[in-house]
């Protein structure tokens, strides 16, 4: 099983004609997603081939993805139920707006650099419209061995039971690391900006209905209050383990810092002030990443009763 994404997920790369767009795009086929197109109006019609082994086309040639002149279009075309948005900032809001209008399902928004006002208003148009965002300024996500859809790296690990969320990409990628041995339903990059559309909460909802995920890891960073109010969400509805790791231990306290633009005054919005908020909902709290991934495989170790709904 997964969350959000699956081997049968149908995905649309807004942007894919770019240089960055091509390359990830190459990188998605690779692991196994079904890229079913491209969207660019200015390109509408081509078709691009990548040479990419494993997913070459039956006859072993390379895989060919056609470009689309809207998302509507492709959709209409294919079927397409995923987005993944690789254009410039000033060009996402309108990506994302189109995305949601044509009746994506799922937008995932890999651009950094977005304005905060553009950022509020792509979000509440897709809440509106029934449309998940994953992002803005995030790596996206990816159901090991099924499919991945935005910038993380695919061979890093495998599938297995845990479930990641997570604010920032690197660390992301770094449990992933150290887990491997273990491996992974979804790790979902929800990114650090201000205002972003899928919340620790939302992740947190998901792992706790899907069958093979069997412990949650929720990555955070100082600044703000999502960990606190992902903290309450876990002690009134997750039966599931959870453990966590607030990045940001040993931050200087007064500073704007890191990419999420995290404000620490006084003990608001520390590590520690989310460690205290997490730990008391019954999170076990890691302060490097690789205690927390140790203390993932003993929270593993001690769960003696793994599907019965009792976090033990």
């Amino acid at each position: 099983m997964a969350v959000f994404l699956t081997k049968q997920s149908k995905v649309l790369v807004q942007g894919m004609t770019g240089a960055e767009g091509m390359r990830h795009t190459r990188r998605m086929l690779a692991a196994g997603t079904d890229v079913v197109g491209g969207v660019n109006p200015r390109k509408a019609g081509l078709t691009v081939a990548f040479d990419v082994p494993g997913a070459e086309g039956r006859d072993g040639i390379p895989r060919t993805v056609p470009v689309f002149g809207s998302v509507r279009e492709g959709i209409e075309a294919t079927g397409a139920d995923v987005s993944v948005v690789f254009v410039p900032p000033a060009f996402a809001r309108a990506a994302v707006l189109e995305a949601a209008d044509a009746g994506i399902a799922l937008v995932v928004v890999i651009t950094e650099g977005i304005p905060v006002h553009d950022s509020v208003a792509f979000n509440a148009h897709a809440a509106a419209t029934g449309t998940r965002v994953i992002g803005p300024n995030c790596p996206g996500l990816i159901t090991p061995g099924q499919a991945n859809a935005g910038i993380i790296p695919a061979d890093i690990t495998g599938p297995g039971p845990i479930g990641l969320v997570s604010k920032s990409g690197t660390l992301t990628y770094q449990l992933m690391h150290e887990l491997r041995d273990i491996g992974f339903s979804t790790c979902v990059g929800i990114g650090g900006d201000p205002v972003a559309g899928t919340s620790h909460i939302d992740c947190l909802a998901a792992f706790e209905q899907d069958p093979d995920t069997e412990l949650i890891v929720l990555i955070g960073e100082i600044g703000g209050d999502a960990e606190e109010r992902a903290a309450a969400y876990v002690r009134d509805h997750v039966t599931k383990p959870v453990v966590g790791y607030v990045a940001g231990f040993t931050a200087p306290e007064g500073r704007t810092m890191g990419h999420a633009g995290a404000i620490v005054s006084g003990s608001s919005g520390t590590a520690r002030a989310k460690k205290k908020a997490l730990e008391e909902a019954g999170v076990r709290v890691g302060e490097t990443p690789t205690e927390t991934a140790r203390l993932v495989l003993e929270r593993l170790a001690e769960r003696t009763v793994p599907r019965d709904g009792i976090r033990r």
